[in-house]
């Protein structure tokens, strides 16, 4: 399945994109979306990491990491405080 994903404020300027469609063998959790994107390692692995202050939403609304996301939806990460 595909997937959206999006990346805001120093998650962006750290991964170097602001979004990116995803191929991935679905269902997965949220959770399990940002430990494949850890996985690329470098700047990915820094950025999403798990230990790190992160937000995430699906279709636009706060979700937390056990959300499971389907065909064509959208995933978002992005710092707790976002400026601007």
């Amino acid at each position: 399945m595909k997937i959206n994903l999006r990346f805001f404020a120093s998650v962006r300027e750290l991964v170097g994109t602001g979004h990116e469609v995803l191929e991935v063998a679905g269902p997965l959790t949220v959770g399990e979306v940002r430990t494949l994107l850890i996985a690329r390692g470098g700047n990915w692995e820094y950025a999403l990491a798990q230990g790190r202050a992160l937000r995430t939403a699906h279709k636009q609304v706060m979700c937390d990491a056990d959300t499971v996301i389907g065909e064509g939806d959208e995933v978002a990460f992005f710092p707790p405080v976002t400026g601007g």
